[in-house]
This record gives C-alpha cells, sequence and structure tokens, in this order.
C-alpha cells in the first residue's frame, strides 16, 4: 500500500468569471469558520451583502493576475505537487485539495483510497480556526464516512519551523540591499477569532511568545517575523509587520497593512519590499492586493517602488522543506534532502 501526502490550501474560482468567483464565494463565506456568526446573521449577510456585488469586483482582481495556465494559487500547487512526487518516487501518492473550489478535498481523498498512511499538510504557516482548522474539520468529516480509515499524521502549523523559513528567508535576502525596508504582510482575521481562540485580550503591538496561547494566529505570525529578521540578520527597525485582506467593517486584527504604508512613507522610507509569510503560494491577495494595489498607493504616497517578494510556490528548497516539516521517508537511493541555509 502506499503513503500519501495531502497538501491543502484555501482554493480559488474555476475562472475569472462573476459567476465562477459567485460559487466560490458562496462556498467560501457560508462557512461558520470564516464568518463565525449565527446561521441567520451569517445567510443574511451572504445573500443581501456580499454575493450581489462582490463577485463582479472580485472577478475584475482574478482577471489582472490570470495566467495562460489558469489560476496562479493552482498551478503553483500542481507545480508543487509535481516536484515533490518526483523527489518522494513510488512509494508516494501526492494530491492537493482545495479547502474551497476544485480540485475538492474530497476528489484529493478519493485519489488516495489505495494509501494506508496519510500526511495532511494545510499549506498555511500559521494556524487558524477560519483556515487550518476548516480544512481539517472538512478532513475528518469526510474520513468519518469511509469504514477502512487510514493511518493520519497531521502538520498543523509550521510558522517557525526552519523547514518554511530557511526557503522564505533565502528568497528575502537578494531584495535587502536594494530597499529601505521590508513589510511582512499576513492575512488578517477578525480580532473576536483571536478572542474565541483563547486570548484574553487583542494585543495592539507585537504579540507575547507563542507558549502563552499555543494557537493564537497573531503570535503565530509575529513568531515568524522574528524567526525570519533572526535568520536574515535584520535590524528591528528595518522590518515591520501588518495585516491585510480585511472584510466589512468588523475590527480585524492590527496594524492594517494599508494603514501602515502611509507611516512609513512619512518615516522617508522610498524603496518598500513585502513579504507575505502567511501564504505559500503567490495568489489574489499577493499578486493583486499587494503587487498591484498596495503599489499604486504606495506610489500615490510618494514611494520610488514597492516591490512584492515571491511566497516559495514550488521553490526547490520548499520541495526540501516540506519533507523535512512532515517528517517523509525518502527512497533508500536518495539522501535526506535539507533546505539549504543561508
Amino acid at each position: 500500500m502506499k503513503k500519501g501526502l495531502l497538501l491543502i490550501n484555501l482554493g480559488t474560482p474555476d475562472a475569472p468569471n462573476a459567476a465562477a468567483v459567485r460559487r466560490y464565494l458562496q462556498e467560501f463565506l457560508s462557512d461558520y469558520r470564516v464568518i463565525d456568526l449565527p446561521a441567520p446573521v451569517r445567510y443574511l449577510l451572504l445573500y443581501a451583502f456580499i454575493l450581489p456585488f462582490r463577485p463582479k469586483k472580485s472577478a475584475h482582481a482574478y482577471q489582472t493576475i490570470w495566467t495562460e495556465q489558469g489560476s496562479p494559487l493552482l498551478v503553483n500547487g500542481q507545480r508543487l505537487v509535481d516536484k515533490l512526487q518526483t523527489v518522494l518516487g513510488k512509494p508516494f501518492h501526492v494530491v492537493l485539495g482545495m479547502r474551497y473550489g476544485n480540485p475538492s478535498i474530497e476528489q484529493a481523498l478519493q485519489q488516495l483510497s489505495d494509501c494506508s498512511q496519510i500526511t495532511v499538510l494545510p499549506l498555511y504557516p500559521q494556524y487558524s480556526s477560519a483556515a487550518t482548522g476548516s480544512s481539517l474539520e472538512k478532513v475528518m468529516m469526510l474520513l468519518s464516512k469511509q469504514l477502512n480509515h487510514p493511518s493520519l499524521t497531521i502538520v498543523r502549523d509550521f510558522y517557525h519551523h526552519p523547514g518554511f523559513i530557511q526557503p522564505q528567508a533565502k528568497i528575502i535576502q537578494p531584495f535587502l540591499a536594494t530597499h529601505d525596508h521590508l513589510l511582512f504582510s499576513y492575512h488578517g482575521i477578525p480580532e473576536r477569532h483571536i478572542v474565541n481562540g483563547g486570548c484574553e485580550q487583542v494585543c495592539q503591538q507585537a504579540c507575547p511568545p507563542v507558549s502563552q496561547n499555543e494557537s493564537c494566529y497573531r503570535a503565530h505570525c509575529y513568531a515568524t517575523s522574528n524567526a525570519l529578521a533572526k535568520t536574515l540578520n535584520l535590524a528591528d527597525d528595518f522590518y515591520s509587520t501588518a495585516f491585510q485582506s480585511r472584510l466589512g467593517k468588523m475590527p480585524w486584527i492590527k496594524p492594517y497593512t494599508d494603514h501602515l504604508l502611509p507611516q512609513l512613507a512619512q518615516q522617508g522610507i522610498k524603496r518598500l519590499a513585502v513579504c507575505c509569510p502567511s501564504f505559500t503560494a503567490d495568489c489574489l491577495e499577493t499578486l493583486e492586493e499587494i503587487g498591484l494595489r498596495a503599489r499604486e498607493q504606495w506610489r500615490a504616497l510618494g514611494g520610488e517602488d514597492l516591490t512584492l517578494i515571491p511566497c516559495v510556490n514550488d521553490n526547490d528548497d520548499w520541495v526540501s522543506g516540506i519533507i523535512q516539516i512532515c517528517q517523509l521517508p525518502l527512497p533508500a537511493t536518495m539522501s535526506d534532502p535539507q533546505p539549504q541555509s543561508l
């Protein structure tokens, strides 16, 4: 029997048009872990205020980053699968499943039906209920319908694991000499997700050590920033941390990326590099929100340039990093890969 490796990412529409985006958003925003409000309120918000208006706007955004091969998130994910499959060889079956959209987690698990052991890796470095929790819940729900269950190994997070930090730091390093400041911009979540997750209050400055709340997404993000900064030997005033992609008028974790940009411009920073370490694959939130809209905002503020630093995507060191993070055995003919240090 083979061993399976299930990579999970959030998802993408099937096409950059309003109809496909509407289907995607309907599935995504119906999830109670994403909009954690009572069902009647959630559905009123979704069907009365979001779906009538947002699909057209989001479709236009997707059109700006769509490639001939398709959605960047899916293309990057498939390339990563292909590389991992080549490295791990015949004993393994590597597949990609999207929490929302296609290929679905259900389709991915069907491909792994001949596997007696499955390692599940949600491709979100920092744990959140809305992304990681929802993805793992979906896996468990689908497997619960099977008579025979495979042995499962679940990787919950890897926000400060060297297998992720070193490949991302290696990608960042060439940009440091030509930029005045480095901004780590993470996907935001509503503040109430932090409180509901066990934090007594939402920090407004840098979070304390993760040991005080092992499930705090915001603390995970700051731990990632600190690990990257330490690996790159960055001075404290050379980098900042902020949060993007908020939706609606409710309070989200701060500082907001679009609010921090004016402050950085006022400090005289001209050349800004932005890395998005809550994403392992470039997607709408990195390519369009940061690479296009944030760059336009930055130039309007008087900045000379804003450079989006790529995610780890299908980087060879990231392929090695995943094998290290998941503690996967390799064919006897291959040595144990390690991400190259800086």
